[in-house]
């Protein structure tokens, strides 16, 4: 440490004191209080701020120095980008700027005629400034009462400042008095004053009738205010333009639909449709709020690119107590139809590597009410190319789903208007079928169903309810082998007989990582999916000790609940660094009609969104070890999947240059089963109060390409705990055997 300091001093020039802070004294009146608050209030004026320290040690001074020299080198130069400082002195400091400023500060709260001075302290290389302020009795307001105004601004005023945070012996704050001026306006432009400004209003100070330091304070206008601002202004005509362009705004047809105007020449969207939307109405008094929520609403329909909403004054019906507005809404449309193609290549630990084409078709607008229609496919073939007994098999998948949103609620009973005074939820139905063939194994012929509704209670808080969720599996074409293989494994064949599965999902988020200027950022998401319950109404009871079937088909029971809790701390320059955390639990609860959960509802862990130590899927169940397991050359064709998944991550983002940006990470993580698998070895599957030691872990490093939050990301990571290795040989960095993932998207 005395090193590095005498490092430091070198560079300091002769005749310089390096600055090293401030601190303030006051002296103050008895009747001054919290004089605590008021010394934290004048630390934030002392300027300029001293260079900063870590563990006694000011790095960012040191790399400035550093980097100076003829031949810095680029570590130097580097370290001086990123956390270099330039030097403050003694000879930086103004302090007779900051006993003005200081003096000025105290006036503002109250406290006039209060002095301030200052002294150095001097050391050798350093220099620290003390200043003393002397602080009087502040000034307190006696009365607070409105001066005259034209009407009907008086009473508007009058009756707003009925609840102001103003009150008689409160000392006097121009600060507040600032705030007050700005809620009044907030208020009355809520009440309809269009062309109100919060500096139009002045606050006055009497003293001249008391001698204690008191004064009587009054709200009044300045003398230069427009008329028209102290006059409301009324919606006299609504305007929509629902295919509005730019390049051609003229429009020769008009629809009247309750008390709007609709302007389409040919028709883009049926007024009925989008009257639900719009919370403006003629007859109703200006009210931005009213205009922000019509904005967001009609935003959310998903097929207009622009909203617009303009204001016009009507000068010919305004009188001296009201004034009218023409409000027009102008509605630019997305393209109605688009084509979207991902391509993704896909590697798993059983060594599968192939490619991965989705298409996606949208027509938005399809039946005039601003419903979009989604028709993807999706294409993935996969092939071992490792040596071996699985050497040559295959993968091909086939998927096409169809989707349609309506931008409302289909419900047989009909909602009020202001039910859902945030956004209108949307309805959402889709049919999904998909084909999987694995050679040397099975076919199977899948189908899927999905009814329900989403919907922003506010800015940070949506829901999802989908009361109907249908999927229906059928095993066909399968070979010996694959007969064999669950003869062996009761647990996947019970997962693979459940082909019929209806129920219900609920899911919750609340996300205020929407707000990206705010640094702590949390957001949660919880998940329940039930299935069976309903259906079992209806289920008929098989042999004796066999499984209800619905339409001859053996149907799944079970309640699955999880928790994605993320928390973002953003800091430094413009907020570019990040710490980002991530906790996950998930329980699955087969009951009923079923012993197991189905595979396609089965967790799993590893992979480029989870551990990224271990390859997708390859992380348990328990200590479970495929490479261990003698019947490993059939087994590990199939994912390895449990009902219990906890992880947990932590990030640190940084920037690098221009949009590249670097990340250090650790993860951990697996999945369990409750039940064990008989086909696994000494219950190294189950879920056990040893589970912290049967979690894998890795570390690794990050880059990320991050073009206007759309992200590429490269993540090399190595375990150092491995679970499915004896205990004892567990811990181990194994630098030497990294996993590259590369993902579309951050983890987390």
């Amino acid at each position: 440490m005395i090193l590095y300091s005498c490092s430091i001093t070198k560079y300091i020039p002769e005749g310089e004191k390096l600055y090293t802070g401030a601190k303030i004294e006051i002296e103050a009146d008895s009747a001054v209080e919290n004089i605590k608050a008021l010394k934290s209030d004048l630390e934030t004026v002392l300027r300029p701020e001293p260079n900063s320290k870590f563990l006694g040690m000011r790095l960012g001074l040191y790399y400035y120095y550093k980097s100076q020299k003829d031949n810095p080198g680029f570590i130097n130069r580097w370290l001086n980008k990123k956390i270099g400082e330039k030097p403050i002195y003694q000879s930086d400091i103004k302090t007779f700027e900051i006993e003005d400023v200081l003096i000025n500060r105290l006036e503002n709260k109250g406290f006039f005629y209060s002095s301030a001075a200052s002294s150095i302290e001097e050391k050798e290389t350093e220099a620290f400034v003390n200043y003393k302020v002397q602080v009087t009795k502040p000034y307190t307001v006696a009365n607070f009462q409105l001066d005259s105004m034209p009407s009907p601004i008086y009473e508007d005023v009058k009756n707003v400042t009925q609840d102001s945070p103003i009150y008689k012996n409160m000392r006097f704050d121009l600060s507040n008095m600032k705030l007050e001026r700005q809620r009044i306006d907030v208020e009355l432009k809520k009440r309809g004053y269009y062309n109100l400004n919060p500096d139009f209003f002045i606050f006055e100070a009497d003293t001249n009738q008391y001698d204690n330091k008191r004064f009587d304070l009054f709200l009044k206008l300045k003398a230069e205010v427009p008329q028209k601002a102290t006059i409301p202004y009324q919606i006299k005509q609504l305007n929509i333009y629902p295919n509005y362009d730019l390049q051609d705004s003229t429009y020769s047809e008009k629809q009247r639909f309750k008390e709007k105007n609709y302007y389409q020449d040919s028709l883009f969207i049926k007024p009925k449709y989008l009257d639900k939307y719009i919370t403006l109405k003629e007859g109703d008094f200006y009210d931005p709020q009213s205009s922000k929520n019509t904005a967001r609403r009609l935003s959310t329909i998903g097929a207009y690119k622009y909203v617009n909403i303009q204001y016009k004054e009507i000068d010919s019906l305004q009188t001296d107590s009201l004034g009218t507005l023409e409000a027009n809404i102008y509605l630019s449309p997305l393209t109605k139809r688009a084509v979207r193609a991902e391509l993704q290549a896909v590697t798993k630990s059983n060594n599968f590597t192939g490619p991965n084409l989705a298409l996606t078709y949208s027509n938005r607008n399809l039946f005039k009410g601003g419903e979009t229609l989604n028709i993807s496919t999706n294409v993935g073939y996969e092939t071992q190319f490792a040596s071996g007994d699985n050497s040559g098999l295959s993968s091909l998948e086939l998927g096409l789903k169809g989707e349609i949103i309506f931008p409302r609620v289909i419900f047989p009973i009909t909602f009020n208007e202001n039910f859902f005074e945030y956004s209108i939820p949307k309805t959402k139905t889709s049919l999904g079928v998909n084909y999987l063939s694995r050679s040397k194994l099975y076919t199977l012929l899948s189908g899927s169903a999905l009814f329900g509704y989403s919907w922003n209670a506010n800015k940070y808080i949506t829901y999802e309810f989908n009361p109907i969720s249908v999927n229906y599996t059928q095993l066909t074409k399968t070979s010996t082998e694959f007969e064999e293989i669950l003869d062996d494994n009761p647990f996947l064949q019970q997962s693979f007989d459940q082909q019929f599965i209806s129920g219900l999902t609920f899911s919750f988020t609340y996300n205020e990582m929407v707000d990206s200027n705010d640094p702590h950022q949390f957001y949660l998401n919880t998940t329940l999916d039930v299935a069976g319950n309903s259906i079992s109404l209806f289920g008929k009871d098989g042999e004796p000790d066999e499984p209800k079937t619905f339409l001859g088909l053996q149907y799944a029971q079970y309640a699955k609940a999880d928790m994605d809790l993320r928390f973002h701390l953003n800091f430094g320059k413009n907020k570019s660094q990040t710490i980002a955390t991530r906790f996950f639990a998930g329980y699955g609860l087969p009951y009923g009609n079923s012993d197991v959960i189905p595979y396609v509802k089965q967790y799993f862990s590893g992979g480029p969104y989870s551990v990224r130590a271990f390859r997708i899927r390859s992380l348990g169940p328990g200590t479970y070890s495929a490479e261990a397991d003698e019947d490993n050359n059939s087994s590990t064709y199939f994912d390895q999947t449990g009902n219990i998944r906890l992880e947990a991550n932590v990030e640190y983002r940084f920037p690098i240059f221009s949009f590249f940006k670097g990340a250090i990470f650790a993860d951990a993580g697996n999945v369990w089963n409750s039940k064990s698998n008989p086909s696994f070895d000494n219950e190294e599957d189950k879920f056990t109060s040893d589970f912290i030691n049967q979690l894998g872990m890795g570390t690794g490093i990050g880059l990320h390409i991050d073009v206007q939050g759309f992200v590429i990301r490269f993540d090399l990571a190595a375990p150092f705990h491995d679970p499915s290795l004896p205990e004892g040989q567990r811990w181990d960095f194994k630098v030497d055997e990294p996993v590259l993932n590369f993902a579309i998207g951050y983890s987390f």
